[in-house]
């Protein structure tokens, strides 16, 4: 199995469910030195960091479960990287959510997780 290929196909859900609630996708898998962003998006006045997990079920724990503390710092590195190469200033309005993917369900968690300062 690819999983590569499946990520990729599990993000394409999540960005069009995405899409259908109103919120633009900027870009999909922007990576950097610090890491990888699932999807970047608009959603009104927010710039918005979104991590896709998917479990085909939960008996190993949720999908939302999956993004554990180093994974949020990771996140909000990529998210301070992209905002310093787009010449994003450091008012604008940041969320950063999950869509989980578990047992055929999907679910939108906005504002998951808080942002990590780097210290």
């Amino acid at each position: 199995m690819n999983y590569r290929r499946q990520g990729n196909d599990f993000e394409k859900l999540a960005a069009n469910y995405l899409k259908e609630q109103g919120i633009s996708i900027l870009q999909l898998n922007f990576y950097c030195k610090m890491g990888e962003v699932d999807i970047i998006a608009k959603d009104e006045n927010y710039l918005v960091f979104v991590e896709v997990k998917y479990r085909k079920s939960a008996a190993k724990g949720s999908a939302v479960e999956a993004v554990g503390f180093n994974k949020m710092r990771k996140i909000s590195r990529v998210a301070d990287y992209y905002m310093y190469s787009h010449h994003l200033s450091g008012d604008c309005s940041v969320r950063f959510d999950v869509v989980a993917i578990e047992e055929g369900h999907l679910r939108h968690y906005k504002n998951a997780f808080e942002y990590i300062p780097v210290c």
